[in-house]
């Protein structure tokens, strides 16, 4: 359900994209030393969007490095470690953890099995820092599990639960700040619920799994529907953006929250018109 939240590089200047990057490689690091071989895996878009506007807004001090690894092991590149980072590689690890419990129990997927396992103690060793938050995590992901379980179709219902998920992780603390932060992630998480539903339709007619999107999918207008869905979530996550005081990396979260976001919905859509212009040409 992760992997949305990505810049449009081609829409970037070079140092942006290298910007960016920096903290992309800088949670893999925190990934890495807080939680080993195994954290890294869990690597994603999503929660270095979510580090970026914690600093954005916040501006603390980066810890600034040049480092080789094993992806990329002939160049040195660069990192940006700080707080917030360490904050979203914990969640990151936090959410996998559960999500693979969850593919687990649904779909018997061995390998999300094995990651669960291997996660698991370094998740419990987060809950004396994250308790309150992984109670709430946990208990809509349950409310999540329970309504797709029976066949639930109330789009504006079941993406709530994964919206209340990333409002939870977006209020990173308690201060001025946060019910607008909550209001941006529950929106954000909505638009990702969605758009994982809408990029599993295809697959998920043929095995028969779950899909809330599943019931409206013949319908002519159902692309402009999906669309227009999925532009009122962002409106409503970017309304709240604006309102957050940042200048620092402006351009770059303005980027991935007005581009960046729309690049897979774009990809199956250019999909979609191929394969229709093909059939035509039959």
């Amino acid at each position: 359900m992760f992997g949305y939240v990505v810049p449009n590089q081609s829409e970037m200047k070079m140092w942006e994209f290298d910007h960016y990057r920096s903290y992309y490689c800088g949670i893999c690091r925190e990934l890495k030393d807080r939680h080993g071989a195994s954290g890294q895996l869990t690597l994603s878009y999503d929660t270095t969007f979510l580090a970026l506007l914690l600093t954005s807004l916040y501006e603390p001090e980066d810890d600034q490095s040049e480092i080789r690894c094993a992806v990329h092991p002939a160049k040195r590149h660069a990192t940006r470690r700080n707080v917030y980072t360490a904050y979203a590689a914990d969640m990151n690890v936090i959410l996998s953890y559960y999500s693979c419990l969850d593919d687990w129990t649904d779909e018997r997927k061995a390998s999300r099995y094995a990651l669960a396992k291997a996660l698991k103690s370094k998740t419990l060793a987060l809950t004396g820092k994250y308790g309150d938050k992984m109670e709430v995590i946990r208990k809509n992901l349950d409310l999540l599990h329970q309504a797709e379980k029976a066949g639930e179709t109330d789009l504006d219902k079941v993406s709530g639960y994964f919206g209340e998920i990333m409002a939870e992780i977006f209020a990173y603390r308690k201060d001025e700040w946060e019910s607008t932060l909550r209001r941006m992630g529950f929106y954000l998480g909505k638009f990702i619920y969605l758009m994982d539903a809408y990029d599993d339709l295809e697959r998920d007619k043929k095995t028969g799994s779950y899909n809330p999107l599943l019931s409206r999918a013949d319908r002519p207008d159902f692309d402009e529907k999906c669309r227009e869905l999925l532009t009122m979530m962002m409106a409503e996550c970017s309304r709240s953006f604006e309102v957050l005081p940042i200048l620092e990396n402006l351009d770059i979260l303005r980027n991935i929250l007005y581009s960046g976001i729309w690049s897979r919905f774009n990809a199956i859509m250019e999909e979609k018109e191929k394969k229709k212009g093909s059939n035509q040409n039959v």
